[in-house]
């Protein structure tokens, strides 16, 4: 399935063609992973399952890949994807730590399983327009 864009496509910037694009891709991914998993699971041929097996891992490799550029592309997505990946605490707690007045983490939290850093943001297209600058060109 194409890219469906709820706004007329025209009066769209650049950028959120280019991240409608990337959502896009990122949904196909993930989409085939799944349909590879239900593959590998009902097939009865050993050597079949880990050719599927094999695709299904190309998948995600592709999916990580088109996430990341979503990340280098979108502050608010990286700060999130920052705060919740590659930590060892509940996910619930880490969400909780984040609504803290101070910021920091849960004592519950493995050490260093805590929220990444925030790195400094980047300077982006988006980030040289000025809060009433208008989105449309």
């Amino acid at each position: 399935m194409a890219t469906e864009w709820h706004a007329p496509y025209e009066s769209l910037t650049p950028e959120t063609r280019d991240m409608g694009r990337a959502l896009q891709s990122l949904q196909e991914e993930i989409e085939a992973i799944d349909w590879y998993n239900q593959r590998a699971d009902v097939t009865s041929d050993a050597e079949l399952r880990k050719i599927i097996e094999h695709n299904r891992d190309e998948e995600k490799e592709h999916a990580a890949m088109v996430l990341e550029w979503i990340r280098r592309h979108d502050p608010a997505f990286d700060k999130c994807l920052k705060q919740y990946l590659f930590t060892a605490a509940d996910i619930l707690e880490v969400e909780e730590g984040s609504k803290g007045d101070s910021g920091a983490a849960p004592s519950s939290l493995a050490p260093g399983a805590g929220p990444a850093p925030t790195a400094s943001p980047s300077l982006t297209v988006g980030s040289l327009r000025g809060k009433g600058t208008p989105r449309h060109s």
